[in-house]
């Protein structure tokens, strides 16, 4: 089978991550993962399987990855990835594929928090968001990238800190 574990992949492994718009139930969880595990199994690019892997985070992260050292991923099976999420978005009435209009970080509280850009703009602005505020990176482009801390890190480290200035003095967390 194809598909593998997520962290058996190797750090170079390719990687998409998909932001649901709102906190998903365990039930919904488990649908979006039933589809994603049934995509898996057939992904295939050029007639060959893909060696990939899922995880899903946080109740609102799916990530999704593959050796392109096993099985080059092509544009066609990209596509068939992003069909099946698209599918999964209409039967949860969530978004999971526009996560670029959304900023992600972690409130005071840990919660996972998702807002339009111009929301976060505000909250650095007005302090909410610091530079110890921890924040989502979905552009990252590996496995080992998640691994290494390059996907969830401090405000101050991530593109958000040159993206979204802060209020003078911000430091929340």
């Amino acid at each position: 089978m194809p598909a593998t574990d997520f962290h058996h992949l190797p750090d170079d492994a390719r990687v998409w991550v998909f932001a649901a718009s709102r906190d998903l139930t365990a039930d919904e969880s488990a649908v979006l993962l039933r589809r994603v595990d049934g995509f898996m199994e057939q992904w295939n690019a050029h007639g060959a399987p893909v060696v990939g892997a899922r995880d899903f985070r946080h109740g609102r992260f799916l990530l999704v990855a593959a050796d392109e050292r096993a099985t080059g991923v092509s544009g066609c099976s990209t596509d068939s990835l992003f069909h099946t999420l698209a599918e999964a978005e209409r039967e949860l009435d969530a978004t999971l594929r526009n996560a670029a209009s959304l900023v992600f970080w972690r409130g005071a509280d840990g919660a996972v928090r998702g807002v339009p850009r111009p929301e976060f703009r505000r909250l650095a602005q007005s302090g909410e968001v610091g530079e110890e505020t921890a924040v989502f990176d979905n552009t990252i482009a590996t496995v080992g990238d998640v691994r290494e801390g390059r996907w969830e890190r401090p405000f101050r480290e991530s593109w958000h800190a040159r993206t979204f200035p802060l209020r003078a003095g911000a430091a929340a967390t």
